[in-house]
């Protein structure tokens, strides 16, 4: 699983830890983002960089702030993996 697919995984498990199967249904919505969860696999179709600026901009819609901090949370130690200009907006 690549980095990006890694950090969608972890923040679905945080937000799912908070917010419940919402987190999960909220993330199934999200274009060229595919989710097998019961298997915890996640793939992504297009720019992994939008797919997560998407998932973690649906969350702060529902939530509000919170969930983009859980989300920076769940990628923190990922995220050391990327160059600058890889990160995803949201997640910066």
């Amino acid at each position: 699983m690549d980095v990006y697919a890694q950090i969608v995984l972890n923040i679905i498990r945080h937000q799912e830890a908070i917010i419940g199967p919402i987190a999960v249904e909220q993330a199934e919505q999200i274009p060229n983002l595919h989710l097998e969860w019961s298997k915890k696999e996640v793939s992504i179709d297009s720019d992994p960089v939008i797919v997560i600026d998407n998932l973690v901009s649906a969350y702060r819609q529902l939530f509000g702030q919170i969930s983009v901090e859980v989300s920076k949370e769940a990628a923190a130690s990922l995220l050391t993996q990327l160059q600058p200009a890889q990160l995803p907006q949201t997640l910066r």
